[in-house]
């Protein structure tokens, strides 16, 4: 039974009564959000995990962070060591990315060791699997794909990314208008080389029902992804894109109609100027389900600093409505991901959700800067800490800079502005 089928049951109305206290929302307006599908809390009833959070409207904007093998390195440890950190600063949902190793094994491991809900691309392995047993991906059946949707699901993912977007029309259309990088996700590009080749409409698309089955059974939220998503600023709001957010928008009701919680996948690459309109845009065409947005990435120039780029998209994107970032790390472009890396992808997507959480007058994330700032009028260290988003950095720079002089930092000394005022006012009394 799906969350959205047991609303009235016991240990659901637990769980959202619990999120509803952590993020100063009123339960009843959960309820209420939920049962219209502008909030998810994705949660497979096969996967118990402590920190269960809900995505969506009225929420504080939620992070999540890609892990996965490669090709290239193959290492369950270090999988394992990516989720750890990424928990550790905050991420709120980790997808596993693997394409290469026992893709089984490292799923069902990151699912029993993550504290928070795990996603997946189950056409990666689809793929995979395709290559193995027939040869080439253009020889994908049905049969696989929902084999491996159930296997995948009865693991205890949490929620699926499913290209279900890319259809014969809308690849029609990308074929006619130009795009200087065609289609950038993998995924996507395994869908699109498949359809070509056996010029057929997409199996996903077309066997949608037997998808939303294995949702239901097991509640898993599903994402519609972004398949023809813009990888590059001068490809951002074509006619490619939009064609397949119109058909995501028409299977968003398919989902509504089974109670199969659902989701959004939105740009990647687009200039400033153009997030707003695209978010916009999602949610009036999708029933203003939650969006989940990669980046967006707002300059195509700064290999190496993408995690910056991404966090400057995604602060406009959640500020304009989006509900759920995907991390960005240094590494985009260029490599695997290493600890370091995510720990730097988390910790941007972090400052980003918070400063639109800011705009969204969201009382969780305003009720902890404000107490911050309390904190900081009375040079309270150890109390600025707890609301501080890396107190690891924090401690350290204390450590190593301020040996001298606890009470104020070495970027002022004696000659701190708030400490000198905070004397001046106490002589006044």
């Amino acid at each position: 039974m799906t969350i959205l089928e047991s609303l009235d049951n016991i240990e659901t109305i637990k769980i959202i009564k619990k999120i509803s206290k952590e993020e100063f929302i009123n339960f009843e307006e959960l309820i209420n959000n939920l049962k219209n599908n502008y909030v998810v809390i994705p949660k497979n009833v096969n996967h118990k995990f402590k920190k269960i959070k809900a995505i969506g409207k009225g929420l504080s904007t939620k992070i999540n962070a890609n892990l996965g093998t490669s090709k290239d390195r193959v290492d369950l440890k270090f999988e394992l060591k990516k989720l750890k950190i990424a928990v550790k600063y905050g991420a709120d949902s980790v997808m596993d990315l693997s394409t290469a190793g026992d893709i089984d094994l490292i799923r069902r491991k990151i699912i029993e060791h993550s504290p928070v809900m795990v996603g997946t691309v189950p056409i990666y392995q689809i793929a995979i699997e395709s290559v193995k047993k027939f040869g080439a991906i253009k020889f994908i059946d049905k049969s696989l794909i929902l084999e491996i949707l159930e296997k995948q699901a009865a693991d205890g993912v949490d929620f699926f990314t499913i290209h279900c977007g890319i259809t014969l029309k809308a690849l029609d259309i990308l074929k006619k208008d130009k795009r200087l990088l065609n289609i950038v996700s993998r995924g996507g590009s395994f869908i699109a080389e498949w359809m070509i080749y056996n010029n057929k409409e997409n199996p996903f698309y077309e066997y949608f029902d037997d998808v939303l089955k294995i949702a239901k059974k097991y509640d898993v939220t599903l994402s519609l992804g972004d398949g023809l998503r813009p990888g590059c600023i001068f490809d951002s709001t074509d006619k490619s894109q939009i064609a397949e957010l119109i058909t995501l928008g028409e299977l968003t009701e398919k989902c509504k109609k089974e109670k199969v919680q659902v989701m959004i996948e939105g740009p990647g690459h687009m200039p400033m100027n153009e997030i707003e309109a695209n978010v916009l845009l999602q949610k009036k065409l999708c029933a203003n389900v939650p969006f989940y947005v990669l980046g967006p990435l707002v300059i195509d120039t700064a290999a190496g600093y993408d995690h910056i780029v991404s966090a400057i998209g995604g602060a406009i994107a959640a500020a304009a409505g989006a509900d759920f970032l995907c991390y960005v790390t240094p590494a985009e472009h260029l490599k695997l991901p290493d600890i370091n890396d995510v720990k730097e992808g988390v910790i941007a997507a972090k400052i980003a959700a918070e400063a639109a959480d800011i705009v969204k007058n969201n009382k969780k994330i305003i009720n902890k800067n404000y107490a911050l700032d309390k904190a900081r009028r009375m040079l309270d260290w150890n109390t600025q800490k707890k609301y501080i988003i890396d107190p690891y950095k924090f401690s350290k720079f204390r450590k190593k800079y301020n040996l001298s002089d606890n009470e104020t930092c070495s970027m002022c000394a004696d000659l701190c502005a708030i400490k000198k005022l905070n004397q001046f006012l106490n002589e006044e009394k």
